[in-house]
């Protein structure tokens, strides 16, 4: 019997090594999960943009009238001398000292009325809201961020890094401290008029599905 001294006749050391493979399988998962919700969430989150805000909307609308207007008189001002003989030679060429007007250049629309400018947010730079989602374990984070992150790249970056320590039975959170967080979520934007979470949850089970087939054990 000698010969068999040392072997190990269980299956002890193999369902170790499978237990292990599929606690791997499960952070892994878990963990790409929390990822893609995350980064939903993040890049479906509006970006302030006062371009299209009423204020300016409206403003933009009210100068682009008036230059139009201003156009408009001037092909008026320009078909009378067209049709007025004492503006041309007898040859039936206009006078030197007959000058056709000319309408706006695009240059002159946006000095002279301000077709493109702004009465709000002139200063502002959008991307706050996208740059305070913050990840924690087992407890929410409080605060707030003095980030700006227009593309959500950092954000979603930031989230990846923080999620690989992330194990299965703990708790993750994403969370957005900025007030006017509720209000984004139910419509106040028009870049998300179905909120970022709402939309995300919708997903939730194929992105869970999603990640299970990624990552069989």
């Amino acid at each position: 019997m000698s010969k068999y001294s040392g072997l190990n006749g269980s299956f002890a050391e193999n369902i170790r090594q499978f237990a292990e493979q599929a606690k791997s399988g499960l952070d892994a998962t878990f963990r790409e999960i929390v990822i893609e919700i995350g980064s939903s969430v993040i890049r479906m989150s509006p970006v302030g943009n006062p371009e299209i805000w009423a204020a300016n909307v409206a403003h933009r609308q009210a100068n682009t009238a008036a230059a139009d207007a201003y156009d408009a008189h001037v092909e008026v001002r320009n078909v009378i001398k067209s049709l007025t003989p004492s503006n041309f030679t007898k040859g039936g060429n206009l006078k030197r000292s007959v000058k056709y007007a000319k309408p706006l250049t695009k240059t002159e629309r946006d000095q002279n009325f301000n077709v493109n400018g702004l009465v709000a947010g002139k200063d502002y730079v959008g991307g706050r809201f996208r740059g305070n989602w913050q990840f924690s374990i087992d407890t929410p984070a409080d605060g707030v961020l003095d980030q700006i992150d227009p593309s959500g790249n950092v954000s979603v970056a930031v989230l990846r890094a923080q999620v690989q320590s992330l194990t299965i039975g703990q708790t993750a959170y994403l969370v957005n401290n900025l007030p006017y967080g509720i209000a984004l979520e139910y419509g106040h934007s028009k870049q998300a008029p179905s909120g970022m979470i709402r939309v995300t949850l919708a997903r939730f089970q194929q992105i869970v599905d999603d990640a299970i087939a990624a990552n069989k054990v």
